[in-house]
């Protein structure tokens, strides 16, 4: 399993950390947040400096923190997970059991890669989708003679959407010319409707991604974009790739002009450096893109190796992140990136860090005995301020905040008003923001009063480029799984989400009872015949 089993409130440092919970540092007396300090407290690695002066800890804290991740073993655990330790499982219970090497897809830039096998399969899937990428680009793999695809639909649900969407939305100044990247995730129709009524179907290439080739959504969707080739007079065929597990009901040639695959080992919410990511990402950006995406997060998972805290930017925000949580009590944390481009990355997040350590067994299978996983949202700034930035300022509950910002914008492009660029305006708000959350403001008008001691951290890099962007997509992955590690519980699977299905699937079935006008058999699931009639989805009669 790792380098320890044993849980959070077992370690010998726990109470340690209690006593020291009692009297968190105050951030509100004056020179709190001095110059010496702004400066001490910074880890930097891979071009991403983080900030955490901020944040409700002193030197006593960061030490006793510091022997948390040692106690834990923390990284040997990381190290372990990516030489193909079996992660992915519960002690004496039914359970996945599998690997965890969603680094390996980033190993390849590695001498010697921590799992040869895995790395070796990243690498025969690269290959192949080069040759792929360079056919479409001469025009060899099409439909039409003589043209080229311009469009691509990406067509997945959770980790087959919402990773790949974060990373090419925030990429997207990057993106090929007449090259187009559509997303269609939600089982609603609307959401493929909307998409195929603006793009040329003649011209546009259709990625469905499932590892399991039977994901029910991500099959709907698919047979509704093929009827509309259908009713184009087009052979979908012609147009279909199948991302998916080798040997699944997906990886089928007779439906699929070319197949890219996908490992177990590999979980959906890490996969968007797989194939899951890469023939949308190579499509759009350009195969060297990706690569450059695949660079920054193999520096960043070398990074995450560095066992002293003060170096690691990745153990050390899961470390404060646990501080907050277990011991200063906060349920929740906002990710805010002060970058339009990342506007769909705390999404990405809500599902990599939730559906990862939203647990409440221990991998030994026995109840957890401290909190685990925080609730996760988060929108770009400066918007947020005119939103939620209230609460976060003056509200009852403490939200501690990552912030996320650059140097510098993507586009270059940008215009000095009233003596500041828009870049300057936007990083001067970050910046305010952070120093108000926690030295707050006194004032005799309660309305204008603020308590201040709201812990928050800053990571800022030069600029979001591909590389950059993979660094920081390996920099929150490694911080959740740090995180799942510490807290003794099983950060790779996601059994919380197989109930809705079962139950899902019962009222569909009795959609089709319904439809094929058959009696209702009342005495079976009872409840579910009556919420459909209470949502006016069935009459009597």
């Amino acid at each position: 399993m790792g380098a320890n089993s044993t849980g959070l409130t077992e370690l010998p440092v726990y109470e340690k950390l209690m006593k020291l919970a009692r009297e968190p540092y105050d951030l509100t007396i004056p020179g709190a947040v001095a110059p010496e300090r702004i400066a001490a407290y910074k880890a930097s690695a891979v071009g991403f400096d983080l900030l955490y002066s901020t944040q409700r800890v002193d030197d006593a804290v960061l030490n006793a923190l510091q022997q948390l991740a040692d106690q834990s073993g923390a990284v040997d655990q990381f190290l372990a997970m990516k030489r193909g330790a079996v992660m992915n499982r519960i002690e004496g219970f039914e359970s996945e059991n599998r690997q965890v090497l969603h680094t390996a897809c980033r190993d390849i830039f590695k001498d010697i890669p921590y799992n040869a096998e895995a790395s070796l399969q990243a690498k025969q899937q690269l290959e192949n989708l080069e040759h792929f990428l360079a056919g479409l680009d001469s025009g060899e793999i099409s439909p039409l003679q003589g043209e080229k695809f311009t469009d691509y639909i990406n067509i997945g649900i959770g980790g087959s959407d919402l990773g790949p969407r974060a990373l090419y939305l925030a990429l997207s100044a990057y993106a090929r010319e007449n090259k187009r990247v559509h997303f269609i995730s939600n089982v609603d129709p609307d959401d493929a409707a909307a998409i195929l009524k603006r793009i040329d179907l003649s011209r546009t290439l259709v990625g469905v991604v499932s590892k399991s080739g039977t994901t029910l959504e991500t099959l709907t969707n698919e047979e509704f974009v093929r009827n509309a080739y259908k009713q184009a007079g087009l052979d979908s065929r012609q147009h279909f790739v199948a991302i998916t597990g080798q040997g699944s009901p997906m990886d089928n040639p007779e439906k699929y002009l070319h197949s890219f695959h996908m490992y177990d080992y590999i979980g959906g919410r890490y996969s968007a450096t797989s194939m899951v990511g890469a023939v949308m990402l190579g499509f759009g950006l350009g195969f060297e893109a990706f690569k450059e995406i695949l660079r920054g997060a193999h520096a960043m998972d070398l990074a995450a190796e560095e066992k002293d805290i003060r170096k690691n930017p990745p153990l050390l925000l899961a470390l404060l992140g646990i501080w907050n949580h277990n011991f200063l009590d906060c349920e929740t944390v906002a990710v805010l990136p002060y970058s339009q481009a990342l506007l769909r990355f705390p999404a990405h997040l809500q599902q990599c860090d939730m559906e990862s350590n939203g647990k409440s067994v221990t991998r030994n299978g026995q109840n957890v005995a401290n909190a685990t996983g925080p609730i996760v949202w988060g929108e770009p700034g400066t918007n947020g301020q005119h939103a939620f930035y209230q609460l976060l300022h003056q509200g009852t509950t403490v939200v501690p905040a990552e912030f996320i910002g650059f140097r510098k914008n993507q586009y270059d492009l940008d215009l000095e008003i009233e003596g500041t660029t828009s870049q300057e305006k936007l990083i001067a708000n970050l910046l305010a923001q952070v120093l108000a959350l926690a030295t707050g403001k006194k004032a005799e008008n309660p309305n204008r009063f603020f308590a201040g001691n709201r812990p928050s951290s800053i990571l800022i890099a030069d600029k979001l480029d591909p590389f950059t962007m993979g660094s920081l997509l390996a920099l929150y992955e490694a911080k959740i799984v740090l995180q799942g590690f510490i807290w003794n519980i099983n950060s790779f699977d996601q059994e919380g989400v197989q109930l809705g299905k079962v139950l899902a699937n019962r009222f569909l079935d009795h959609f089709i009872i319904g439809r094929q006008g058959q009696a209702k058999d009342r005495s079976t699931y009872p409840e579910s015949w009556a919420m459909l009639e209470a949502a006016g989805l069935f009459k009597e009669g």
